[in-house]
């Protein structure tokens, strides 16, 4: 594994679990640091695109024909990441940092749920996210046909 580089702490192991819930709880904090400096716009636009990136890399995951999480679970992740989409693309036009508690919070139950350990015989592969808890999301409109992933899901 690649070391980590840039950050003021690191993963403290290199299960893809802990690596997992570290990156969205490093996002979390950056979120959190751009929120209490709202005269720094450009916190926010570099916190919003950790938080993408580490997105990207969880819904490329989910699509992976040889992904060996169940087809509920890659589902559901794949639905929770164009929730997350679509509050950092709101945020990267409106630069509001009062509408960052529901990118937080979502980063901090996801990161809860994998650091929890499964039991035997489960799956331990990288974002098993699915399996956390997330904060109740009120309904949006399903994407445009074609849109991002080219999924329709509706919430």
């Amino acid at each position: 594994m690649k070391p980590a580089t840039g950050y003021s702490n690191r993963p403290t192991s290199d299960d893809p679990r802990d690596v997992e819930a570290w990156g969205l709880t490093e996002a979390a904090r950056r979120l959190i640091h751009a929120r209490q400096a709202p005269e720094n716009p450009d916190l926010l636009r570099q916190a919003l695109s950790l938080n993408q990136r580490l997105w990207t890399i969880f819904q490329t995951s989910m699509v992976d024909p040889e992904c060996p999480l169940p087809k509920d679970i890659r589902d559901n992740v794949l639905a929770l990441s164009i929730i997350v989409d679509r509050q950092t693309f709101d945020r990267l036009i409106d630069l509001d940092v009062n509408k960052l508690d529901r990118l937080i919070d979502i980063n901090r139950a996801v990161a809860t749920g994998l650091s929890q350990r499964p039991s035997a015989g489960t799956v331990t592969a990288p974002a098993q996210a699915a399996a956390a808890p997330t904060p109740p999301v009120p309904k949006s409109p399903a994407p445009p046909a074609g849109g991002p992933g080219k999924l329709s899901i509706s919430i």
